[in-house]
This record gives C-alpha cells, sequence and structure tokens, in this order.
C-alpha cells in the first residue's frame, strides 16, 4: 500500500480535505501564530495545579518553579549511545544541547534511563547509579546551560528524568541476546521471544525490590537537579506490563487496584524519601493486539478469537478496538495521588509500532502501515483530547505529531487552543530538526529540508545495533561510518 506524502498538500484547504476524505476527526488552524500571540507560546502556572488536602502542597509538582514557558515538549527517546557502564557519551551530549536549543520548555525524560542493569532495553543505555552520576549531572547542566545561551532564560525550563525498566524487552548485556523478566505469559509475545511455557515469571518479591531501585534512582536524580521523574507506563516495558497483568496472581495482578499497585508504592516511595520532587507518568493510554507482517508485508493484526486479557486500554471483547475506561481510571489514581504531570501515547514500538508511533517507512524488521499513518496520529490525538476533556486539573502532554511534518504546527495549535491537550511533545522530529519549536514561536519559516520524513532510520540503526539519529538529514549522522552499515542493513528490506 502507498499513501499520499504530507508533502504533497501544497495547501492547508487540501490537507483538510484529505483528513475528511479518511472521514478523520483531525482539526487544524488555517494561520500559525508567533509569540507571544500563539497558544503554543503561553506558559503553564504551576500554581493553578496545586497540591490537595491529602499532601503538603503541591509536592507532586516542581520545588523553585513557578511556569513552564511555553506548549512544546521533548519526548524520551533512546540513543543507544551510551557507554557499556550507562554513563552518557559525546553523542548523548550533542543531543541534549539540541533539546536545549530546541526551545521547548519542558524536557519530558529527555532519555529513557534505566534504574538497574538488568533492566536496561540495549547494552548501550543510559543507568542511573552512584558511579554514573556526575555524568548524568553534567548532561542535564549542558541542555540547560545551551537553553539559556540560545533562549535567555532557564527559570521556565522543567527538566525531568525517565526511569524504566525494560521488563520484557530487556537486552542488558548483547544486542543480539534478549535476557527478558516478565510478569506473565502472553499467547503471542511468548512465541516472539522464544520463551519456553516454563520460562519463570518475576515473583512479588523481585517486583517490590524493583520498587526500591526505582525509589532510589528517584532520590539519586532528585540529587543531581532534575525536577522530576517519570515512572515510565509506556510501550511494553515493565510498567505498561504490570497494567495488562490480567492474568497474573497475587498483589500485582488481576484487579485495577494490584495492577497499580506498582506505581502506588514507587510514589509513596519517592515521597518518603525525595520530598518535594516532581513525579510524572508517561501512559500508553490504549493498546490494541500484536501485529505482524501480512500479504505484501502490510501489517495484519494477529487473530485471537477468545477475550483477550492481555491489553491496558483495549477491548477484551473486541481486542481491535480501543477502550479508554481503565485509562481514565489511572488517570484518576494519578489525581488521587496528586500527580499532575502526564504523557499519553499508546502502543508499543515492539508489537504495533504503527500505533505507537505512524511512519510512512518503517524500520528494516518492520510492516507497511495497514492504515494511513494519518489514522494513527488521529487516533492518539483524539485519545489525548477525549481524557483531557475529563480531567482538566492534569497537565496533559501529547504524543504522535511528527508525522504530521509541515502541518505539525497548525495541528499543535489548535489542539493547544481547543484545550485538546496543554503540551505538544516532540520526538523524531527534533532529531531531524531540533530548532522547530523556536522557528514556529519566532515567526520563522519551516525549513522543510529539516522536517522528518518518517524514514525511521533512527529506529532501524539501533536494530542493527549501531546508534540512533537521523542519517538521512543530518549531516553530522550522514558523514559517520554507521551510514553505509545502515544502507546495507536496508537493502534486505
Amino acid at each position: 500500500m502507498s499513501y499520499p506524502k504530507v508533502a504533497s498538500f501544497k495547501t492547508t484547504a487540501a490537507f483538510r480535505a484529505y483528513l475528511r476524505s479518511l472521514q478523520l476527526d483531525l482539526e487544524l488552524d488555517d494561520e500559525i501564530l508567533s509569540a507571544p500571540d500563539s497558544p503554543l507560546a503561553q506558559p503553564i502556572d504551576l500554581a493553578q495545579y496545586g497540591g490537595t488536602p491529602q499532601y503538603s502542597g503541591a509536592q507532586s509538582l516542581i520545588s523553585n518553579l513557578n511556569l513552564i514557558g511555553n506548549r512544546f515538549a521533548i519526548l524520551p527517546m533512546e540513543g543507544w549511545d551510551g557507554t557499556e557502564d550507562g554513563k552518557p557519551s559525546s553523542l548523548t551530549i550533542r543531543r541534549w544541547r539540541h533539546f536545549g536549543e530546541s526551545g521547548a520548555k519542558l524536557i519530558w525524560g529527555g532519555e529513557a534511563v534505566a534504574v538497574r542493569h538488568d533492566g536496561r532495553a540495549n547494552p548501550n543505555q543510559l543507568m542511573i547509579n552512584e558511579e554514573n552520576l556526575s555524568m548524568l549531572e553534567y548532561l542535564r547542566e549542558e541542555l540547560v546551560k545551551t537553553h539559556g545561551a540560545s533562549h535567555g532564560r532557564t527559570d521556565d525550563l522543567l527538566v525531568g528524568l525517565q526511569l524504566t525498566h525494560s521488563g520484557r524487552y530487556a537486552k542488558p548485556n548483547s544486542k543480539t541476546k534478549s535476557e527478558p523478566l516478565i510478569l506473565y505469559h502472553h499467547p503471542f509475545l511468548d512465541k516472539r521471544l522464544n520463551l519456553p511455557a516454563d520460562y519463570p515469571v518475576m515473583t512479588d518479591a523481585q517486583i517490590d525490590d524493583l520498587i526500591a531501585d526505582f525509589v532510589r534512582a528517584a532520590v539519586r536524580a532528585q540529587k543531581i537537579g532534575f525536577h522530576f521523574v517519570d515512572v515510565k507506563h509506556c510501550h511494553g516495558y515493565l510498567g505498561h506490563e504490570l497494567l495488562s497483568a490480567f492474568t497474573r496472581p497475587g498483589k500485582y495482578g488481576g484487579s485495577f487496584e494490584n495492577r497499580t499497585r506498582f506505581l502506588r508504592e514507587v510514589v509513596a516511595g519517592i515521597r518518603r524519601d525525595a520530598p518535594g520532587l516532581g513525579i510524572g507518568v508517561r501512559l500508553s493510554a490504549f493498546d490494541l493486539r500484536p501485529f505482524r507482517k501480512g500479504h505484501a508485508n502490510i501489517g495484519e493484526i494477529e487473530p485471537f478469537d477468545a477475550p483477550y486479557p492481555y491489553a491496558f486500554g483495549c477491548n477484551q471483547e473486541h481486542s481491535q478496538e480501543i477502550d479508554l475506561g481503565e485509562s481514565a481510571q489511572f488517570l484518576q489514581l494519578l489525581r488521587d495521588l496528586d500527580i499532575r504531570l502526564v504523557c499519553l501515547t499508546g502502543g508499543s514500538p515492539y508489537y504495533n509500532p504503527h500505533i505507537q508511533r505512524p511512519a510512512a517507512f518503517p524500520p528494516s524488521d518492520g510492516y507497511q502501515p495497514p492504515e494511513d499513518p494519518l489514522a494513527g496520529v488521529a487516533r492518539q490525538i483524539k485519545a489525548t483530547a477525549t481524557l483531557k476533556q475529563q480531567f482538566p486539573d492534569l497537565i496533559i502532554v501529547g504524543s504522535a505529531y511528527s508525522y504530521l511534518q509541515e502541518y505539525l504546527p497548525q495541528v499543535a495549535q489548535y489542539q493547544v487552543r481547543a484545550g485538546n491537550v496543554d503540551i505538544v511533545g516532540l520526538g523524531r522530529m527534533v532529531l531531524a530538526y531540533p530548532t522547530l519549536p523556536a522557528d514556529v514561536l519566532s515567526g520563522r519559516k519551516l525549513n522543510t529540508k529539516s522536517l522528518c520524513r518518517t524514514f525511521s532510520d533512527c529506529t532501524t540503526a539501533p536494530r542493527n545495533g549501531m546508534v540512533s539519529g537521523c542519517y538521512p538529514l543530518d549531516a553530522f549522522y550522514k558523514a559517520r561510518p554507521e551510514n553505509e552499515q545502515l544502507k546495507r542493513a536496508k537493502k534486505p528490506a
């Protein structure tokens, strides 16, 4: 299948007409406004999102910070370019400097950082421990210093660190050898990892130990100056898998209360040991059954006739449909826990990537999109709007905007202006075009030659053991030797 390229729509009217032909509920503004008039330029007053009487003050938000300066965020992305012991490399530092240069006033984690060795998604993932603290502190300082040099002030810049354990998708010691820690047996995902029926499941005691590791990591993040930590619950990693542990017995499975016990206990530990540290959660708000390569390599959903109790935010009776019922229940839990920072995404890059990250070109081990990628964008934006309308007192960050390319600013501006999202998150786009937020806010014309065209090389490279980066559009990566390796790796695909 092929779909029209976004760049082929030369006018807003033509793009809007195409969206309507697909019957997509995706609106956009006709004119991009610049600061100070743009909705994207408006600050968020954190005092308006204060704490509940259950907690002292607004400790779930940010100490010594009053504003988030605009409505752009940088989403966390793994670079596969840390050192073997989990420290940032020169490549990591370069990327974080670009995040600071971007003009975005919310840095949501910058990067997924493992709380311990066996939770690393690859042997070059960053890891937070005592030995690495000074380099992680330097990484944050370089981002803030670059932001100040580029944009004049940093007292309205909110910088967090995403804490993760990769769970089922852990590869801590080899780029080619999986070492999964699973929470239950899955009818499709176990087979993809060649796990036998008797493969061990994490015990409750092991999860208890992991909770302590998350709390220790949060204490360390606060020590080196991060404003908040993200307790990651997305994309098939351990926190997300816990939410779908319907079939797991014991205190971490089955009921909603049990499946969210991990979050509640991590939050309680952070509040006890790191008072004043902000807490956020990035959540896959919906999911579907896994997809596989079908005819002509087009993705097709795995067949499954019985009720499907293996996905969070999914209709178990009709598991090709999303269901935001428990997602809303989860956001209510965050509100009850006085957590006001929420970043919404969907699905997983491991088993339904077109749901999670709409793209025109799949990575080398992926499948061709079974729908126009704009449908995936619209799905995430609509789910985010639905939940934001139910929870106006949460600061909600949206995802899936990169595929919009030329029309990203107009859709983003509309969604913020309409109150459908508070902050627009950017991932892949800032690898190719780090200053897009600054250009939009200043009224400069977009550099269309730098717009991410979703070639997926930033994913294909690490899937083939190389560092991640925008090889097609970033001259720095284009000149690296990995670029030739990448071309060879893509040929069979």
